[in-house]
């Protein structure tokens, strides 16, 4: 017997995942099969955006390795007001793309194909109030990520939302995070950070709209 590399919900399509609540509710998401896209069940995400509700309303977001772009999505469809969508594979940025125009969502969504690493490195900057972080799991994107999140990418207290196969969560719990929730399930560890540093910033940083230039960097 052939075994599935993701496993479906009841009664959900192999191959789609659906947003789950706001304006959005019940429309559903490609997933693109490709190495490492690998959605967030229904109810991490039902969880998670519990946690979210007192900041989505307005809030710019950063899905930093989008795959299906489920929780970018989701956070738009609950209130928020923009989100930056990035992934270096271009079967997953033409999905994406076509998820956006179903949607309606061209004013609210910048889709960039670039590797995340190499565009948080970047020189120019965009400050978001949340951050989704759920890379493929086992190749320190994770830990790499935190690394260059708090050069100028968050606000003062936003959120970094995180999922993991075996980080050990809770040693996150130090500056400039604060732990405010986690959780597991039987394969993965996720979290909600705080982001806590008003230190100062690099001086040639330069600070952009979400929805404006992201391209050009």
């Amino acid at each position: 017997m052939k075994t599935k590399k993701h496993t479906q919900g009841p009664g959900k399509k192999k191959g789609q995942i659906r947003i789950i609540g706001g304006k959005w509710r019940g429309r559903k998401l490609s997933v693109v099969g490709q190495r490492g896209v690998r959605p967030s069940s229904d109810r991490v995400r039902e969880t998670l955006f519990n946690w979210l509700s007192p900041r989505l309303d307005g809030a710019t977001s950063l899905d930093l390795y989008a795959g299906t772009g489920a929780l970018g999505f989701e956070a738009l469809s609950r209130g928020g007001q923009h989100t930056t969508f990035l992934d270096i594979d271009r079967k997953v940025i033409d999905t994406l793309q076509s998820h956006v125009e179903m949607l309606g969502a061209k004013n609210n969504a910048t889709i960039l194909e670039r590797g995340a690493l190499e565009w948080l490195r970047g020189t120019k900057r965009v400050e978001y109030d949340i951050v989704f972080l759920d890379p493929p799991f086992g190749r320190g994107f994770i830990e790499a990520s935190l690394g260059e999140l708090p050069n100028g990418w968050l606000k003062h207290r936003a959120w970094v939302y995180l999922e993991a196969e075996k980080t050990p969560i809770l040693r996150l719990n130090g500056e400039p995070w604060h732990l405010i929730r986690h959780g597991r399930t039987v394969h993965t560890q996720y979290a909600l950070l705080e982001f806590n540093n008003l230190a100062s910033y690099p001086a040639d940083r330069q600070v952009l709209k979400p929805n404006k230039d992201l391209g050009q960097q």
